[in-house]
């Protein structure tokens, strides 16, 4: 079979959702591996032979407002998006694709591209891999939230964390995180969970630093989990929001529960750290 021939992925658009957190839920259900925001509208996308019809009426039943647009996701040629994967340097860390990794440099992170997300090719990604070094030091213990191939926890067992637990809903991220656990080493250290961020957060409290490269709609259902499972003066960083989404962020953020430590900007996505007051 020719790379023409294949069978297609299904891309899915949502347009003009009102509740954007039950349509990300829908969307998992019915099997998607990854939801991003693409400025108001929520996009993803499915294997070769998904029923539509089903995802539409899962997002229907979700926010009967919201409307769905299907098509076929366009072929990729895997040997130039191979060769379009790069090594990202932040800070004193590198994130690389395996065959791009110097194996023997410790702060080099190698993470194998699958669709699970998270390869140093986002830039909310790489906003919370320079968050990370702004920290004063490393806390003990860090959740990573959403955490898809774990590149974020390895990153913070790279930066000194001696626990860090990574949470991810969808299962078939699962495999390629265990992976790319194990090719860095760091096995000992970083623990991958699947489940629901919002139930096992608490469950692991208290926790000194929270990782949440997450679309912004879920990022602001969590804020009040995530404040409450951390320990005193503990951080949070959130990634995952366009530029144009700061304002409303900022307004959610209590001033009398949250202190703004530091922000980053890339391209149209802004990242901040942020501290628990007491």
């Amino acid at each position: 079979m020719t790379p023409a021939e294949a069978p297609r992925w299904l891309a899915v658009r949502v347009d003009h959702a009102a509740n954007r957190a039950a349509v990300v839920a829908a969307l998992f259900d019915a099997g998607s591996q990854g939801v991003q925001e693409d400025g108001s509208a929520l996009v993803t996308h499915f294997p070769p032979f998904t029923d539509a019809s089903v995802i539409e009426s899962l997002v229907a039943a979700a926010d009967p407002v919201a409307r769905v647009t299907t098509s076929d996701a366009p072929q990729i040629d895997w040997s130039e998006w191979r060769a379009s994967v790069r090594a990202h340097r932040l800070g004193i860390l590198t994130v690389a694709p395996p065959w791009l990794a110097d194996e023997a440099d410790p702060m080099t992170v190698s993470i194998e591209p699958a669709m699970a997300f998270g390869t140093g090719e986002h830039a909310t990604t790489r906003g919370v891999v320079r968050l990370m070094q702004r920290l004063e030091a490393m806390p003990a213990i860090v959740a990573d939230l959403g955490a898809g191939s774990a590149v974020l926890a390895i990153c913070a067992a790279r930066l000194g964390a001696h626990k860090v637990i990574a949470i991810e809903l969808d299962r078939d991220a699962i495999g390629n995180a265990e992976r790319n656990v194990a090719a860095n080493g760091v096995a000992d250290s970083v623990h991958i969970i699947e489940g629901d961020a919002a139930v096992l957060l608490p469950l692991l409290a208290p926790v000194g630093l929270v990782l949440a490269n997450i679309i912004s709609s879920v990022l602001v259902g969590m804020l009040a989990v995530i404040h409450d499972s951390l320990e005193p003066r503990g951080s949070a960083i959130l990634s995952g929001i366009l530029k144009e989404e700061k304002p409303r962020m900022l307004s959610e953020i209590d001033p009398s529960q949250w202190q703004v430590v530091s922000e980053d900007e890339e391209d149209e996505w802004w990242s901040v750290l942020i501290e628990r007051r007491q």
